[in-house]
């Protein structure tokens, strides 16, 4: 699974350390070292993947995932230093794929690198054969999987790779109530690397989006204890539904 690999560090022993690892295992390797180099690269040769660290000079990382993800999907892994929940709410929200912090294993950034591009492969697979009419629909909320569009009503929603996977998972089986587990295995792999905290990062960008009263949702609803689920619209959540810590129960 060699691929064009760009790794965007301004830490040069941290970036020798990547680019060595990422070679041996058959990948082509390039580095820069602030964020404005790393979007002309990434919009030059196009990679197959982004390493973004998010403390750089010129531009941030956080900056560097905005502009690439409005222009194409290219898989993004972001690295930072700062062991904070602010940093992964922007990052995700921006549309990265996953998200580490310093210090972390580099065995474990690979493993996760070759994740992200096992699924960047299987999506283009997807999208290089005939394209069937798939339309998802629960209350007014659509989605065409053919054209990578979602609706609520005649408003078009613009959504994230993740934010997508995730919806179309719960668009597919509606009022099922899916485990945060369930949602990840669904939307990342059984071997995913990541949190379930990123599941209630990606529900609550959803709910912004596609909620008229995000604090009070009428689609996407909180199972307290279990998980979320997908509604038509027509209820509402008991009390106010935000971003918190919840029990969990059995996943």
């Amino acid at each position: 699974m060699c691929a064009h690999i760009l790794v965007a560090e301004d830490d040069l022993r941290q970036a020798t350390v990547i680019r060595r690892y990422l070679e041996h295992e058959g990948h082509t390797v390039v580095i820069v070292h602030d964020g404005g180099s790393a979007i002309d690269e990434a919009r030059r040769h196009r990679p197959d993947l982004l390493v973004l660290d998010v403390m750089m000079p010129v531009v941030d990382g956080l900056q560097v995932c905005r502009v690439l993800r409005r222009e194409s999907e290219l898989a993004i892994l972001m690295l930072t230093a700062r062991n904070t929940e602010d940093d992964l709410l922007r990052g995700l929200g921006l549309g990265a794929d996953d998200f580490m912090t310093k210090p972390y294993s580099v065995r474990e950034l690979m493993a996760r690198i070759r994740t992200l591009l096992r699924r960047a492969r299987r999506t283009a697979e997807v999208e290089a054969e005939p394209a069937e009419e798939t339309v998802l629909q629960v209350g007014a909320l659509t989605m065409d999987a053919a054209r990578h569009e979602v609706r609520l009503g005649a408003r078009r929603i613009e959504l994230t790779a993740g934010e997508f996977r995730l919806l179309s998972v719960m668009l597919a089986a509606p009022d099922r109530v899916f485990t945060r587990r369930q949602l990840l295995t669904h939307t990342r792999g059984a071997n995913a690397f990541v949190t379930e905290r990123t599941i209630d990062v990606h529900i609550l960008n959803l709910r912004k989006k596609i909620e008229p009263v995000p604090r009070r949702p009428a689609y996407l609803l909180t199972v307290v204890g279990v998980g979320y689920k997908l509604t038509d619209g027509s209820g509402t959540a008991d009390g106010p539904d935000s971003f918190r810590a919840e029990p969990r129960g059995e996943r």
